[in-house]
Formats: structure tokens, sequence, C-alpha cells
């Protein structure tokens, strides 16, 4: 099986431009490919996690990456898959966010003896003087292709800005830049930068009268069609201090039965033929499955030794229901009501429920209470009025848990 073959099997690929000669040139180690990434945080993510286990895989094979920071696309913002305006960033959060992106990229890709490139389009976008800009590359894009283009579409309700509106002309002249300055001829991406990734192409061709391609990567979706990687408190973030190696473990511990394979599939870098004998496991047979996706991925993000600090962390939960590092909750005085030492000073099971992530509400909280789904400290809790001191929390703390797989450690300082 070429690599080309292995990333449609994987279901990794979703559209492209000239598959022949695509899958031509990747299993070549021909490919010298861009993917580019808007530091619009100070992390990556699991959605980014995809992109680069794609760009390893190919580096892998001998093909060339190029990560791109869109320090310079980063100030307009992309209006892709959005309903509304994102927020403006100053240049010092963006520049800041670039940085942290290039710390967590190098993890993955190898940048040493040209094997990559790490490039940021700052330092082109910045400089661009707007009346030459448009001479020069504004009549080579139809405004109709672009209002007809998914990407603005479901801006146009809500009304679409013109500062969004120039993303994709942006975008375009990113790709026509790293084809000029390193022959970059491929543009990789999520499927919802189809539009932009095609403009870019036709940039190229009407401005160098060459062929450039684009390929799409699967969206990295559940078996209700909705994005993976959000958990109640926010997005799974690749950096440690944002999504600890435990809780990074514990969402893919806990992914649907539905999800698993796909997920082993497109995100590790296990055989094929090994995910496929797991296709017909079931029951507990299932949750190994589980349990290898989990470690094979916190491995891959945070190294093998903390994968397997995660792993054991976990088995211990499970057995025990106590562990030392799991998800925590740290109250304060204000919590109790002012002092805690004092009669009166208690935080209720409900509050703590819900301000742990537990529960997105105290309906729900209650629920689960009524239901006899909650312990502390391995006993059930049989009443919604049940509370707790400040005192209860100190040292050790308490474990909460809700269901067989979630837990919380509540702290007091």
């Amino acid at each position: 099986m070429t690599l080309y073959e292995e990333l449609k099997e994987r279901g990794l690929i979703k559209q492209v431009t000239n598959e022949p000669i695509i899958g031509d040139m990747i299993n070549a180690g021909k490919a010298i490919f861009y993917i580019g990434f808007d530091p619009t945080a100070d992390s990556l993510h699991v959605g980014h996690f995809m992109a680069l286990s794609f760009m390893k895989r190919l580096q892998m094979a001998g093909n060339k990456p190029i990560a791109l920071i869109g320090g310079g696309t980063g100030m307009i913002g992309d209006p892709s898959g959005r309903t509304d305006l994102r927020d403006m960033m100053t240049v010092e959060v963006i520049n800041h966010n670039a940085d942290c992106f290039k710390a967590q990229m190098s993890k993955f890709i190898d940048f040493s003896e040209d094997k990559a490139i790490m490039v940021n389009n700052a330092n082109w976008l910045c400089g661009l003087n707007y009346i030459d800009f448009l001479r020069e590359f504004g009549g080579a894009f139809s405004v109709n292709k672009m209002l007809a283009a998914e990407c603005y579409k479901s801006r146009m309700e809500k009304g679409l800005s013109f500062l969004e509106f120039n993303y994709m002309v942006l975008q375009s002249y990113d790709f026509y830049e790293l084809y000029k300055r390193y022959g970059c001829n491929m543009q990789f991406g999520g499927d919802d930068q189809w539009s932009n990734m095609l403009a870019g192409t036709e940039l190229i061709r009407k401005k160098l009268s060459v062929d450039a391609h684009a390929l799409t990567i699967t969206l990295l979706l559940n078996s209700e069609g909705n994005k993976m990687g959000k958990t109640a408190k926010g997005s799974v973030w690749l950096d440690p201090g944002k999504t600890t190696p435990f809780e990074f473990y514990q969402y893919w511990r806990n992914v649907a039965d539905g999800d698993v394979i796909n997920c082993l599939k497109m995100l590790t870098f296990l055989p094929l033929g090994q995910i496929k004998e797991m296709e017909s496991w079931s029951g507990e047979k299932l949750n190994g499955a589980k349990e290898i996706l989990a470690y094979e991925l916190t491995a891959l993000v945070h190294g093998k030794k903390i994968g397997e600090e995660a792993r054991e962390t976990s088995k211990e939960l499970f057995k025990s229901g106590m562990a030392l590092d799991m998800p925590t909750l740290t109250l304060t005085d204000a919590d109790f009501g002012g002092d805690g030492n004092t009669t009166g000073g208690r935080i209720d099971i409900l509050s703590l429920l819900v301000m742990s992530g537990l529960c997105h509400s105290k309906t729900e909280a209650r629920r689960n209470v009524d239901q006899g789904g909650v312990e502390v400290n391995g006993e059930v809790v049989k009443t919604i009025s049940a509370s707790f001191a400040k005192n209860d929390c100190c040292g050790d703390g308490l474990i909460i848990r809700r269901g067989k797989k979630n837990y919380r450690k509540i702290i007091a300082v």
C-alpha cells in the first residue's frame, strides 16, 4: 500500500484538485506543502493536532512541510465556519501566540537540516503597499466567485465585513509567496478551507503560469457530526498548562464507542492491520481500544513517559477512586461564605458539582445526586443538602465522582 492509499484508507483525505499528480508526488516524497495556523490562542488544540499528525506522516516519507504561522492573517480573522466577527487581537498578543505555536510544533515536526520550514506571513503581508498590491493582484480575483464561496456564505446573512472579505485574497497571496520563495507546490488544510485553497491555486496559475495543488484533510467529527476536541470546560489544548496530560488522556479514554476506531485510524500511527482487528471488539475489549487510543495520543503530544504516567494514574483512579494527578478544583474562604472554619461556613454538593465542571447546572447536579450517581471519597451522596466545611477539603481534599468515569479532586487553600 502506498502512502497516499494509506491516507485514503485512514479517511484523512476529503478533497483534492488533481489526485493522480498529488498521489504521485506524495508517494515519491516530492511534495513541498504548507499548512497555515492562525495564532488565535496561546496554545494549539486538538483541531490543530489533526493537521500536525498529517504533516508528520508526510515528513516521515520524505516530503517537506512548511508550517505557516499567520502573524499577518491573524490580524484579519478567518471567517470560515464563523457566524460572527472574530475579536481583534493586538500585535503583541498575536506575536506571543505565534511564539507558543512554534515551540509546540517542534514536538511534532523535525525542523533540523532543512527538513521542514517554519515561516510567519507577517514577514510579507505587513509590509505590503495597498495601492501597489491592488494594482498587481486585485484583477486576479472575481468578486462573484468569492461571494459564492462556502467560507463567506454563513457570514452573508449577518453581514460580512470588508475586513473579513480580504482573508481569501491574503491566504491566496501566502500560497503565491511560498511557491516563489520555497517552491511550495501544495497547500493542505481543513475541509472548510477549500474555497480559499482553490483561490490560491488560481492565483499562482494566473501570475506564474504553473500548476499548484490543494488537498483538504477530513475534519475530525464525532458520530453525531460535531467537531471533536471540546469539553464542558472548553477546548482540549496541547499545552499541559491548559489541559493537563491526565485530562487529555481522559478525554480520549472517554470517547463514544462509535468514534474510537475512526480516531485510531485518523490520529494514531498504529498499523491499519492492528486497528482493523479492533473493529470487532465490544464491551471490555472496546474499552481496551480506548485505552490504546488515549495512550498513543498522550504519548505523541506529551511524550511516552508522561503518557505511561497518565495511563497508570487512570488505572489507579478506576481501581481505587483515588489519584494524585486528576483534575482539581481549588476553593478559597470566599467559596465557603467567608471563614470556612466557622459554623455555617460550608459549600453544598450541588455547587461543587457545577463549579468543578462535573455537571453543567444545578438541575443536572440534583438529578445525579437523586439517582445515587455521586460519590464523595467513595461514599454515595444520599441527599442534595450534603455540604462540606473548609476543613473537609484540606490535606488530601475530597474526591468527587459522578458516574463511573468522571472525577474531581477538591482542595481548599
